[in-house]
């Protein structure tokens, strides 16, 4: 499955073309799933997954971290009261103009991409993308510069969707040529987890294009250890070779990270790669992630011996994503 002679395999674009769209009956009996309930989930949550991802799974093993941050659950269907798909009111008409969203003073969102390497099964867009409001054409991108330009307050642009790393290397550099020529800019993030799901992607042109423009930095999302592969790494020492500021932003998940030696690996494998583990989230409060959630008391106890084991340059914040808090909230 992993043909490392095959140069289709490094091919950020075959991986795509090849994904893992649904699941059938043979794939769920080899990796020890009910069909007929995965079925249901996979109807409401589409699955995505490149064959470099599918090849991270275990067989016949769905609680292993990686197949439980992968593979749906049944659970994903069950209702939590006061949860719903939209806590932070992404398409109720974009707050600024047509795909950027503003929820803080100095910062603003920019929807690049409505597309995915993977379908996160906690992903707190999950079931909102086919609605996003994305910046396709040059006159939305346009109008989001000058609305941006008429507002010198902000001074941090978040580039995100989807993952805008699934655009073509001419489309993502002219989204980031655009706003980092503004001089009240000062840093472009690109928000992305290719660097877990699809490192073939940062290629050395791209890195080194990114790198030039001086304002770029790289929040991605890796939350178990074993996500570190040997391509993993090396896409991450592309980007800070390139001079590319690179920050970690871990979801904490119940049968995935959910222990102190867990994230004691994550962290330390992150340091090592030079790689700043900067927030573990709670999990938000959107709907068809409830097998995922971490009790905050539990959290909270995390945190706490956490603390003890890391010294402070691997020492992630834990925070919570609260709709209508002016900041990440300490928890």
């Amino acid at each position: 499955m992993h043909p490392n002679n095959d140069k289709t395999w490094h091919d950020w674009r075959w991986q795509i073309r090849h994904a893992i769209r649904s699941l059938d009956r043979d794939f769920c009996v080899l990796f020890g799933l009910d069909f007929q309930r995965i079925d249901a989930v996979q109807r409401r949550y589409p699955v995505f997954l490149t064959p470099y991802a599918a090849a991270q799974l275990t067989p016949c093993s769905p609680e292993d971290p990686i197949n439980r941050q992968m593979l749906p659950h049944p659970d994903e269907l069950r209702e939590e009261p006061g949860i719903g798909p939209d806590p932070f009111s992404e398409t109720g008409g974009a707050a600024c103009c047509f795909g950027l969203k503003q929820r803080f003073p100095d910062r603003v969102l920019v929807m690049a991409s409505a597309a995915c390497a993977m379908r996160c099964r906690h992903c707190t867009r999950k079931g909102l993308l086919a609605q996003a409001e994305v910046i396709r054409t040059p006159e939305q991108l346009r109008t989001a510069i000058e609305w941006v330009s008429a507002h010198p307050r902000v001074r941090e642009i978040l580039i995100s969707g989807g993952d805008p790393l699934l655009l073509s290397d001419a489309k993502l550099l002219a989204i980031v040529r655009a706003f980092a020529a503004l001089p009240q800019i000062d840093a472009v993030r690109i928000g992305t987890r290719v660097l877990s799901t699809l490192p073939m992607r940062i290629t050395p042109r791209l890195a080194t294009a990114l790198g030039k423009f001086k304002k770029v930095w790289i929040n991605t999302q890796f939350n178990h250890v074993r996500e570190l592969t040997p391509e993993a790494c090396a896409a991450c020492a592309r980007l800070v070779e390139a001079g590319i500021p690179v920050s970690n932003q871990s979801v904490l998940l119940k049968g995935v990270n959910d222990t102190v030696e867990a994230l004691f690996d994550l962290c330390a494998g992150l340091q090592r790669n030079r790689v700043r583990p900067y927030y573990v989230f709670l999990c938000d409060p959107v709907s068809g992630i409830a097998p995922y959630r971490v009790p905050l008391r539990a959290a909270k106890a995390l945190e706490r011996e956490l603390v003890i084991r890391l010294g402070g340059l691997a020492m992630p914040r834990f925070v919570a994503d609260i709709p209508g808090a002016p900041r990440k909230t300490p928890i």
